[in-house]
């Protein structure tokens, strides 16, 4: 019996050193940036493609290549919070990753890296940067190598309110040297720090202990956080060249991010994103704020992403999810055709509760009207008001009902093509107008740069994921509480939720995809040559599928053709070529090349046992879409007036050989105003993943009365990939063609 105890003795004392050793964060490790796989693509493998590109191109033409520019890897604070295990993450994601998906499971051609400036620590910097210098240096001959790697990072602002919100905007660089790249990532402050730097070592500690088969990947995160706790924010006020190597650097604005991108003088793009995603953008946001002096660098900021994981941000609707006054207020619009305001569904959500109670109609008018405002003062946290209330019951409050797989809680105010035909009279001679490039790219959070090529995989190949089962589930959210017959105001000081739980990431779960992809028309394959693509604005956007797409005007005063992305002087009608030729359908599998570069276990964790991987059979282009925009002429033109979309529409024959038309605009010089020109090339339909991302049940008027949501949590079974038929399609650059007063 002696024996037992002294056992049992030891036993606890073990066991009480162990968890205390937890606790203070003693078995945490830092997570390294990972091995790059060493061997090269073959150079067979790239001439094929060339020659396959170049039978299906125009005489002459630059060949089209493929990238991301939007890409996270668990070096990101939000990234290494879903791969936990307790959110059916598949654990560490680092840089090397990223590399090796881009070059053996999507077959990029360039791609950047982008995770949020907020979350890299000095170590965690130097460490992403000798991993994009080891994914270039092991890519080939740099003439022409397998793929170009980029450096960057992603400045995440959140505003608490449309007035103080800027949005986020990755910053990407066009050398690799140490003299070529600031000695720190620059990030934004405020609300951002809640979202992605929440969490604790006790909360931590707790979930490792109730998840111990995997509480190493709790325990990691813990030191991941504690990592960047431990750095010291920089001084303000100081040149970024005199600052200190080790700390935390900060600009709130883009006015602050510019001038420290000036200070260090390296040549940068600054490209913004997620211009209309409702998920953290305040209702009311729009981006007439942007053009003022100093927030809007348009030697630096030349391309708007208007596509990825998150969905379509390039059409503009006349509708608002809040009108503000002059003094700023908000208040909640009512219902039209086409949009549900979600501040209205609270109030609706709440006036059915109510009459349930029989506490009469003008009582339950009255908390209606209360749940609106509620809904309102409480910003993107706005469904906390509304004590009780299911996902579903929000029916398609929010969302744009005739977009192209449209972004979440859709904010038309940071549309491309509203911010194409917006204008600044701060100098009445001279207009200010962003004159921004088209690109897509995926924002994936698993180290997948071109996630796109197969809707495959959707809590792999997309962000939608979340609890594993129900007990997780019950851990993981707010206590539930009672459905009420009233809204209650939410205030953010006082709660104790946490990260995401202010967001509406339940929803939003359905709204993640594959992501897009930018398509560059240069000269080579070297680093070089992209850049100069990017730089030029000579790219253009799909959504995923690699569409092959040339956009032309043909002649110019200087008897030249203008590509896509750029701009000239005309006073009579301009004429143009458009060319599309659909992407490649996909074998199953992966390429031999593949599958002796990565071991099986490898192959598996990284692609997902899937890779690009085309047949010899293209997809048909079913149409081609110009849409026309004339940038505003006075402050009080209405936006709706000036975007003409699809202002034509030629159909396609069934060719896979592609799609040529040629147009011109008559009206030009007659209107006598400047005019932006785009063309879309819509594909045939396919299967995507969440491209009927709320599964609604329409009534005879065409309003959603139920909805069959694709959650990214238990409820809806992993394998189910939730595809639905959709129409993938290319957006080209804008041509800007200026009108030529006569002299």
């Amino acid at each position: 019996m002696k024996r037992f105890l002294l056992v049992c003795g030891v036993l606890l004392v073990l066991g009480a050193g162990y968890v205390a050793g937890a606790y203070l964060g003693l078995y945490g490790r830092h997570e390294g940036p990972g091995e790059v796989t060493p061997l090269p693509v073959p150079a067979a493998v790239l001439d094929r493609r060339a020659e396959v590109q170049v039978a299906a191109s125009a005489p002459g033409a630059k060949q089209i290549l493929f990238g991301d520019l939007h890409v996270h890897t668990t070096f990101s604070t939000d990234a290494f919070l879903i791969s936990l295990p307790m959110i059916q993450g598949e654990g560490a994601h680092p840089p090397a990753d990223a590399c090796d998906f881009a070059r053996f499971c999507s077959g990029l051609d360039f791609w950047a890296i982008t995770d949020h400036a907020e979350g890299l620590t000095p170590q965690r910097w130097a460490e992403t940067k000798d991993a994009i210098r080891q994914c270039n240096a092991v890519s080939g001959d740099p003439a022409s190598p397998d793929v170009a790697a980029f450096l960057g990072w992603e400045w995440t602002q959140i505003g608490q309110t449309p007035d103080d919100h800027y949005g986020h905007k990755n910053v990407i660089f066009a050398g690799l040297a140490d003299d070529e790249v600031p000695a720190r990532p620059i990030g934004a402050s405020g609300n951002v720090g809640r979202v992605l730097r929440s969490g604790s070592r006790r909360g931590l500690f707790t979930t490792g202990l109730l998840d111990f088969p995997n509480r190493q990947r709790y325990f990691d995160f813990a030191h991941f956080l504690e990592e960047l706790s431990a750095v010291p924010v920089c001084p303000d006020g100081v040149d970024v060249r005199e600052l200190p190597a080790a700390c935390t650097e900060f600009a709130p604005t883009p006015r602050q991010l510019f001038e420290k991108l000036n200070q260090w003088g390296f040549d940068s793009l600054v490209i913004p994103h997620g211009t209309t995603w409702g998920f953290y953008t305040p209702a009311g946001s729009t981006w007439e704020k942007q053009l003022a002096a100093g927030l809007h660098d348009p030697d630096r900021q030349t391309l708007l992403e208007v596509f990825s994981g998150h969905g379509n941000s390039e059409e503009y609707r006349d509708w608002r999810a809040a009108h503000i006054d002059a003094d700023g207020q908000a208040s909640c619009p009512p219902p039209s055709k086409d949009y549900l305001p979600s501040c209205w569904q609270a109030g609706e959500i709440v006036r059915l509760r109510c009459l349930a109670t029989e506490l009469g109609a003008e009582e339950c008018e009255a908390r209606a009207v209360r749940a609106r405002q509620h809904y309102l003062d409480a910003q993107v946290s706005g469904f906390r008001t509304v004590p009780g209330a299911r996902a579903e019951d929000w029916l398609d409050a929010g969302q744009c009902r005739d977009c192209f797989l449209p972004s979440f809680n859709y904010r038309p105010g940071g549309s491309a093509q509203y911010l194409l035909a917006l204008s600044n009279f701060d100098d009445p001679s001279a207009p200010h107008r962003f004159r921004f490039g088209f690109m897509a790219s995926s924002d994936t959070h698993t180290a997948r740069p071109g996630s796109g090529y197969k809707e495959v995989e959707r809590g792999s190949m997309s962000d939608g994921r979340g609890a594993r089962d129900a007990t997780w589930a019950q851990r993981l959210a707010p206590p539930e509480q009672e459905a009420l017959p009233e809204s209650v105001p939410f205030d953010p000081a006082t709660t104790q939720l946490q990260g995401f739980q202010f967001l509406e990431f339940e929803r939003q779960s359905s709204f993640f995809l594959t992501g897009g992809l930018i398509a560059a028309h240069a000269t080579g394959r070297d680093r070089r040559a992209v850049w100069q693509a990017l730089t030029s604005r000579e790219v253009y956007a799909t959504s995923g599928e690699r569409i092959l797409l040339w956009f032309d005007l043909l002649e110019s005063p200087a008897n030249a053709r203008v590509p896509m992305g750029g701009s000239v002087r005309l006073n009579g009608s301009p004429r143009f070529r458009v060319r599309a030729v659909g992407a490649h359908t996909q074998q199953p599998g992966c390429p031999d090349y593949s599958v002796s570069a990565l071991s099986p276990e490898r192959l598996e964790h990284v692609c997902r046992g899937e890779c690009y991987n085309p047949s010899d059979e293209r997809r048909l282009i079913t149409r081609i879409e110009v849409v026309r925009i004339r940038p505003q002429i006075a402050p009080d033109e209405p936006m709706a007036d000036l975007i003409d979309d699809p202002w034509q529409r030629f159909a396609c024959p069934p060719d896979p050989g592609g799609c040529v038309v040629e147009f011109d605009d008559p009206d030009f010089a007659g209107l006598g105003r400047d005019t932006v020109y785009y063309v879309r090339a819509i594909q045939e339909p396919s299967p995507a993943i969440h491209a009927d991302p709320l599964g609604c049940e329409y009534d005879e008027n065409g309003n959603c009365v139920e909805v069959k949501l694709c959650f990214g949590d238990y409820r809806t079974p992993a394998d189910d990939d939730c595809l639905a038929e959709h129409e993938s399609r290319a957006w080209s650059s804008p041509i800007f063609v200026d009108f030529q007063t006569s002299n």
